[in-house]
C-alpha cells in the first residue's frame, strides 16, 4: 500500500539540523500520523507521497517547507505580572497563551527583566533547515473514527 491521503503512516525517523545535531527521533514504529491532514510539516508530507512500507527517504527541508521563516514581529515584551504568580519565568521556559482568534499559542521566554518578559511566538524550529532520515514502517487504511477526528488513534495503530 502506498502513502496517500487518508492513510495512516507509521515512521521511524531522525531529524537533524543543518550542523548535524539530532533534534528529534522516533524508532520502533512509535510515530504514526494521518497523511493529508496537516499532521506533519508540509515538505515531509510531500516527500512521503507514494512511498511504501520499507522505503527510506532522506530529505532536506528549507524553512518554507518546514516551520516557516522567523518573524521578528512575533517577539514582544509583556509585563511580568501577566504570568501566574506561581509560574517559574526563566529563559527557555514555555507557556501557552491565547491568540487573538482564541487559538492556543506557544510562547518561549527569551529574556527576563525586573518588570518585563520577552517572549517569542515563533516555532522553536522556525528559520531552520531540517534534515529528515525516514523509514516508512507501515501504511494502512485509516479507521472511520480516525478519519472523522483527523488524526491517528494510538489504540488503532
Amino acid at each position: 500500500m502506498q502513502v496517500a491521503n487518508q492513510k495512516v503512516v507509521t515512521l521511524d525517523y531522525t531529524l537533524t539540523e543543518s550542523q548535524g545535531r539530532v533534534i528529534d527521533q522516533s524508532q520502533g514504529g512509535q510515530f504514526a500520523y494521518l497523511h493529508g491532514n496537516e499532521n506533519i510539516i508540509p515538505g515531509l508530507e510531500r516527500a512521503l507521497d507514494g512511498k511504501e512500507a520499507g522505503e527510506q527517504v532522506n530529505v532536506t527541508l528549507e524553512p518554507g517547507d518546514a516551520y516557516g521563516d522567523r518573524d521578528e514581529r512575533l517577539i514582544q515584551n509583556v509585563p511580568k505580572d501577566m504570568f501566574p504568580e506561581e509560574a517559574e519565568v526563566a529563559v527557555g521556559n514555555q507557556f501557552q497563551a491565547q491568540g487573538p482568534d482564541g487559538s492556543p499559542i506557544l510562547l518561549t521566554v527569551t529574556d527576563v527583566q525586573e518588570s518585563e518578559v520577552e517572549v517569542d511566538a515563533n516555532h522553536p524550529l522556525a528559520g531552520e533547515t531540517l534534515n529528515f532520515d525516514v523509514k516508512v514502517v507501515d501504511v494502512r487504511d485509516a479507521t472511520d473514527e480516525e478519519l472523522a477526528h483527523g488524526h491517528v488513534h494510538t489504540d488503532s495503530a
